[in-house]
């Protein structure tokens, strides 16, 4: 293509072109709002000024130990102020964070740390443990920085103590954005349940993006108040991480999930904004009545994974909620669509809305594309009913799965990245969810939404939690099964407990009749750290124990 006359002598320089990276929100924030509380942690205050101060330490002593441009720096920890510094202080110095599940066993953490390369690993001490028999297995184990949090005194302090080591750095330590805004920043495991994780590559043009995107979406401002019931290891806290710091908002940060600390904190600091998954959102409403709280302010409360069924969202707007809904992946930085409120929904009957706000939604501003495609790739009709793969595009998506060039090649075929989730496009342009594609029960030939026949459940008045999947079938080669977790106290006087003819029946009264479950099993549901229900394992118990 020949060059035009605004190309003659007009070039990036300096002036007019920096590379994108969240590491500017923290430069910014400490800029503007040096005194403003930054990080709330039990007792513990930590204002702009002085976290900014402390990233720069800590990168000046991961950089002394030989941390540079493209290094992996790997921190297993809960939601602690010294994780969220490792978001800033880490790419600081051009590495990688790679923030760890911690839920994961030793030799999952053994994995991760050997296929990342990791030169340095931050542990909190509740997570030694696991940690050190995770070391163990190591024929390179990196250095280590133990995190002695105050408010555990579980576990031991492995290696140096991490204020120790970032006490030796320097708080003048020169911030360098990086060269080039497609670098590396982070790198993220999936949850191998079909083999070894993969590792999602985020860069810094990505997670600068993807942060600004989601602080527009949730209508986060100057004076938001944002509580880590989210992991931080999980996409980045949906780069939430980055997104907070941007506005100079406030991080309170959770060490564990407990409903009645969510309310305390949420009444005692004015929380403004959260994120959860829809177990999160369950816990919050059959927590214990004596630990509930009300609230005289706005609370938005955005959930992914499955779609919450509509008696959640009716059940936590009447707790005071106002329930948002997107969807992501790990391989999109968290959240890439949301379910973007729209005039006269709140004249609808609470059902009615409900179902509205379980769909995934619209790309966030700053997202490209979402569109539900054919085998073919071609788009579906926007009728609410056809059937296809959701498929992803735009600036907010992976460079790729780490030392693994065949994975990124099949996730990117034909230009979008596969999301492997099934779902249909509205005439309104949203998109909803029906299931994965490994979810969907195929039963004489009809496709049956695990998601669909799960929200049915979700209306018995005595059930808590519902997940189905596929069980085989001689004659119809698959049919549901539903897996049940009753409310806790369900037993009042003159209510027998539900039975599973019982629960059948309420759904053959609510479904069309292929769909009803052939059988249900009352269980408490396995799930994974971030609240999401192991389906696989569901699937296990199937194979050997049904």
């Amino acid at each position: 293509m020949p060059s035009s006359m605004y190309d003659q002598d007009l070039d990036k320089n300096p002036a007019n072109h920096v590379a994108l990276s969240p590491i500017s929100f923290l430069v910014r924030a400490a800029r503007v709002y040096p005194d403003r509380i930054a990080i709330i942690h039990g007792a513990r205050r930590i204002t702009y000024r002085q976290m900014f101060e402390r990233c720069r330490r800590l990168a000046s002593a991961l950089a002394a130990h030989g941390v540079g441009r493209g290094d992996t720096v790997a921190v297993f920890a809960p939601n602690v102020p010294a994780l969220l510094e490792a978001h800033t202080g880490i790419p600081m110095t051009g590495g990688v964070i790679c923030a760890i599940n911690t839920r994961l066993d030793a030799p999952s953490v053994a994995f991760i740390l050997a296929h990342s390369e990791a030169k340095v690993f931050l542990v909190d001490r509740e997570l030694a443990p696991v940690a050190k028999l995770a070391l163990a297995q190591m024929e390179h184990p990196p250095l280590v920085i133990g995190i002695d949090d105050a408010l555990t005194t579980t576990g031991e302090v492995l290696g140096q103590d991490y204020e120790d080591f970032i006490a030796a750095g320097d708080p003048a330590f020169p911030i360098a954005l990086p060269g080039d805004e497609w670098d590396a920043i982070s790198l993220g495991y999936t949850s191998g349940t079909t083999g070894d994780p993969k590792g999602v590559v985020g860069h810094h043009r990505g997670a600068y993006l993807n942060a600004a995107g989601l602080a527009l979406a949730t209508e986060m401002s100057t004076r938001s108040v944002y509580l880590w019931t989210l992991p931080m290891f999980h996409c980045n806290g949906w780069t939430f991480t980055w997104a907070v710091t941007m506005l100079g908002g406030t991080h309170v940060c959770l060490r564990r999930v407990d409903p009645a600390m969510i309310y305390h904190l949420i009444a005692t600091h004015r929380v403004s904004h959260l994120c959860a998954a829809p177990v999160v959102l369950t816990m919050l409403i059959h927590a214990p009545a004596d630990s509930i709280r009300t609230f005289d302010h706005s609370v938005k409360i955005f959930t992914g994974g499955a779609a919450p069924p509509t008696p959640v969202i009716a059940a936590m707007e009447q707790r005071g909620f106002e329930v948002g809904h997107v969807y992501g992946l790990t391989e999109v930085y968290g959240p890439l669509t949301v379910c973007v409120w729209q005039e006269g929904l709140e004249a609808m009957s609470v059902p009615d809305r409900a179902r509205f706000l379980s769909r995934q939604g619209v790309p966030h501003p700053l997202a490209d594309d979402a569109q539900v495609m054919d085998a073919q790739m071609n788009i579906v009709a926007h009728d609410a009913a056809t059937l296809g793969e959701l498929m992803l595009r735009g600036n907010t998506v992976m460079k790729g799965y780490l030392k693994n060039p065949r994975a990124t090649q099949a996730a990117f075929a034909g230009g979008w990245f596969h999301s492997g989730d099934l779902g249909v496009m509205h005439p309104d342009s949203y998109v909803e969810i029906k299931d994965r594609s490994k979810d969907i029960i195929v039963s004489g030939g009809e496709n049956i939404s695990s998601l669909e026949v799960e929200e049915v459940l979700y209306r018995h008045p005595m059930v808590m939690e519902a997940a189905v999947v596929a069980e085989d079938d001689e004659k119809w080669g698959e049919v549901p099964h539903a897996f049940v977790t009753l409310r806790p106290g369900f037993h009042h006087p003159g209510v027998e407990a539900p039975s599973e003819a019982g629960i059948i029946a309420f759904c053959r009264d609510n479904m069309a009749r292929f769909k009803v479950p052939k059988r249900v099993t009352f269980i408490d549901l396995p799930k994974t750290a971030t609240g999401k229900i192991q389906k696989y394992e569901l699937r296990r118990l199937l194979r050997e124990q049904l």
